[in-house]
C-alpha cells in the first residue's frame, strides 16, 4: 500500500493522479493548510523535512518526495510506458526534458509567489515579488505551449507532462489565462480532465469550490 500526504487542489494531486491511472493501491494522508498550520508542518517534516507535498510512502515504508522522482520511479515500478517513454523511446529525451522544465522552472515559481512573506518582507515588497514572479511563469508557460504538438504534450501520446499540465494550469493564472494565451495547453489540459482512469481523482481535487 502506498501513503501519499495530501491535501486537495495541492502539487499532491500530480502523484495521486498517476497512483490513479496505474491501480495501485494507494491511501491519502491528508495534511492540513502547510502555509496557515504550523500543526501541519509538523505533521509532515519527519516524513519530509523541507514539509512539502508530494511526499509519498512507499510500501516498504521509504518516502519518496520531488514529483518528477515519484513519476520516474512508478514508471519503473510498473514496468509500464504509457505515462514514461521507455530509455529507448524516440521522444525519450524530449519527455526528460519538459518534465524537468515544469518542476526546475514553473513550479518554484508557486514556490516563492504562493507565500512571498516566507522571502520578503513589507507588503509592497511581497506584492513585487508576487507580481514579477507570476509574468515570470507566464512567459515559462508560453514556452512550453510552443513546444506542445497536439493533441497531448508529445504528440499523439499520453504522458504524465500531460497530468502535470492539467494539473498545473489549475492553479495561477488558472485556466481562462491558458484559454487565451496558451490554448495549445488549455486543450491539452481539456483532453486530460476527461480520461475516465482520472475524473475521480480531478474532482476530489478540483471540485468547484476547493
Amino acid at each position: 500500500m502506498y501513503s501519499l500526504y495530501a491535501r486537495a487542489g495541492w502539487g499532491s494531486a500530480l502523484v495521486e493522479t498517476q497512483l490513479a491511472w496505474y491501480g495501485l493501491p494507494y491511501e491519502l494522508e491528508q495534511v492540513g493548510d502547510l502555509f496557515k498550520e504550523p500543526q501541519a508542518r509538523d505533521q509532515l517534516a519527519p516524513a519530509n523535512p523541507v514539509a512539502q507535498i508530494p511526499t509519498l510512502m512507499l510500501p516498504d515504508g521509504t518516502i519518496m518526495t520531488e514529483s518528477a522522482a515519484i513519476t520516474l520511479l512508478l514508471a519503473e515500478r510498473t514496468g509500464r510506458d504509457d505515462l514514461v517513454p521507455q530509455p529507448n523511446a524516440p521522444d525519450r529525451a524530449r519527455f526528460l526534458r519538459w518534465l524537468i522544465f515544469l518542476v526546475a522552472n514553473i513550479y518554484p515559481t508557486f514556490t516563492y509567489a504562493d507565500e512571498p512573506a516566507r522571502f520578503v518582507g513589507g507588503e509592497v515588497g511581497r506584492s513585487t515579488l508576487r507580481a514579477h514572479v507570476d509574468a515570470y511563469a507566464q512567459k515559462l508557460w508560453g514556452i512550453l505551449n510552443d513546444e506542445a504538438t497536439g493533441p497531448w504534450f508529445l504528440g499523439e501520446r499520453f504522458s504524465a507532462i500531460d497530468i502535470f499540465i492539467a494539473t498545473m494550469t489549475q492553479w495561477r493564472p488558472h485556466r481562462d489565462w491558458f484559454t487565451g494565451h496558451a490554448p495549445k495547453l488549455a486543450a491539452v489540459a481539456s483532453r486530460a480532465d476527461a480520461q475516465p482512469a482520472l475524473v475521480a481523482v480531478w474532482q476530489r481535487n478540483f471540485a468547484k469550490g476547493e
